[in-house]
């Protein structure tokens, strides 16, 4: 049985893709990642698990605003933000992922 039309195609999409091709050293185009690069990902990742945290909500907010910005204008992220009850974007957020526009 040939397994062609059957073989699950990795996904680009989402975290979990990142993390799945690290784990596998493979990156999207099939090229290996070079070991010196996988070696110091693994290094700062290692250092990371071990950083204190400051709280969950603290790390929502992080992530929602450094990915949000990617995506979302600025002054619909800081909108929904505030919705969500949490504090607003502040200035250095703004210059750093908008630029300070």
């Amino acid at each position: 049985m040939t397994t062609g039309s059957n073989e699950v195609q990795p996904t680009t999409k989402g975290a979990d893709a990142i993390d799945e091709a690290i784990a596998q050293g493979i990156d999207f185009d099939g090229t290996p990642i070079p070991p010196a690069k996988l070696e110091l990902y693994h290094q700062v990742m290692g250092l990371e698990a071990n950083r204190q945290r400051s709280g969950v909500s603290n790390t929502m907010r992080s992530r929602i605003v450094r990915i949000g910005a990617k995506h979302i204008p600025q002054d619909e992220l800081d909108q929904k933000l505030v919705d969500a009850d949490f504090a607003p974007l502040k200035e250095k957020e703004i210059a750093f992922f908008y630029g300070g526009k």
